[in-house]
């Protein structure tokens, strides 16, 4: 594996546990797609850095178990919005 790829995925997993970030925010920060998140982070880091890596994920696990709550707030925002104009 290049050594960027790797540094990337270090860089990935301690933006996620520093910021809370979901796979979408990181996704953003770094200029790539949410596949590739999920692939330094799944795959790539778990040969790096496990401990790292088990880190990561559990924020992540944690951010997809809430993403259904996200989801319904952004709507009833979105509709609150519409109906006040």
């Amino acid at each position: 594996m290049k050594d960027y790829i790797e540094e990337r995925a270090v860089s990935i997993a301690n933006y996620i546990i520093d910021n809370n970030a979901t796979v979408r925010q990181t996704a953003k920060k770094f200029g790539i797609s949410k596949s590739t998140v999920h692939k330094d982070v799944a795959e790539r880091l778990l040969h790096i850095n496990p401990n790292l890596a088990r880190q990561a994920r559990v924020v992540l696990d944690i951010n997809k178990s809430e993403r259904h709550i996200r989801g319904g707030m952004a709507t009833k925002e979105k509709y609150l919005h519409q109906h006040a104009t």
